[in-house]
């Protein structure tokens, strides 16, 4: 019952309090970590295509072990000490592992920018939230990406770290986060990343599989709880879930564009340089700001049925003696 508490008292303090800037995060010194283990790593192996795929196997494996290794041993010293601190180092990593406060504080940053038709702070805002370049962005071209992310990061931010913990605690959650910051910092397809950070994307790609399609039906399931069309978000998700270079970042867009009734995906600017990429879902009205709300509330609601979902199957396995 102590990851079970902990889990659900870390989600209510997210959802709550966010992360406050004074806390120190773990992302942040995974971040560290991240950077300088690249440098050394780079440093040892040759810079062939070879030479960076096996450094970059090295991080991806040992980040994610250290944490685990670390983070539960932390929690095991807590539990010998008494139950009691275990569950405080388990609810604070808990509540460290998801990012559902943070997503609609950003997010509402630009909608409030948008309804001041203040495009240029839109424009900043939406930076602040996606890796595209934003400068070109039209006020529809901020909504996109903007409600874009809050439903590919309710994978990434909420629903993924509460299945991981939900199976082992916040060591396990932690270390889906080493994978995923891993990611997002060197998981990309570009000259200095493409072999160095193939490992890390790849890894990223497995641990978020059956989350993503969770939290895709879970998204569908919100969409109905929120007033809007579960069946056209069921509809898009079957047909595009599939539309994007990752097998998982279209499955939540797709049930957040078919819910919504708007276009998401298309071509982007990156450094630069604009990528053609397809569209996911049907245009059948415009963006406006109020969707990136919408989003967020959907997004909420989802959240909560995965945590009520999860605390039931844990609970039942656990009064089940299983």
């Amino acid at each position: 019952m102590l990851i079970l508490g902990a889990a659900v008292c870390g989600f209510l303090l997210d959802l709550l309090l966010g992360d406050p800037e004074w806390m120190p995060h773990p992302v942040v010194l995974m971040g560290k970590i991240i950077s300088r283990a690249e440098g050394t790593l780079r440093r040892r192996f040759p810079p062939t295509p070879g030479g960076e795929i096996a450094a970059g196997t090295i991080l991806a494996a040992l980040l994610p072990l250290g944490t685990l290794a670390f983070c539960g041993g932390v929690c095991f010293l807590a539990l010998c000490i008494h139950p009691a601190l275990c569950f405080a180092v388990q609810t604070l990593w808990c509540w460290q592992a998801l990012a559902m406060r943070g997503l609609l504080q950003e997010s509402a940053a630009v909608q409030r920018q948008l309804e001041r038709e203040n495009l240029p702070a839109a424009r900043a805002a939406v930076g602040r939230i996606v890796g595209r370049d934003t400068d070109r962005l039209t006020a529809e071209g901020v909504i996109r990406p903007a409600v874009e992310t809050v439903a590919e990061n309710f994978c990434d931010g909420v629903a993924a770290p509460l299945l991981y913990m939900f199976l082992g605690g916040a060591p396990l959650a932690l270390a889906y986060k080493a994978v995923n910051t891993m990611d997002s910092m060197v998981g990309y397809k570009n000259e200095r990343y493409l072999y160095f950070g193939r490992p890390a994307a790849r890894l990223d790609d497995a641990a978020n599989y059956l989350p993503a399609r969770t939290a895709a039906l879970f998204w569908i399931a919100g969409a109905g709880l929120t007033g809007q069309s579960a069946a056209g978000a069921f509809r898009i998700w079957r047909r595009d879930r599939r539309c994007h270079a990752s097998p998982n970042s279209a499955q939540t867009e797709s049930a957040c564009a078919g819910a919504l009734g708007i276009q998401l995906a298309g071509p982007a600017w990156y450094f630069g340089q604009r990528y053609e990429k397809p569209t996911i879902g049907d245009a059948l009205r415009s963006a406006e700001p109020e969707d990136i709300r919408r989003a967020g509330r959907t997004m909420a609601f989802a959240g909560g049925l995965l945590l009520a979902a999860c605390a039931g199957i844990r609970a039942a396995v656990i009064l089940g003696g299983i």
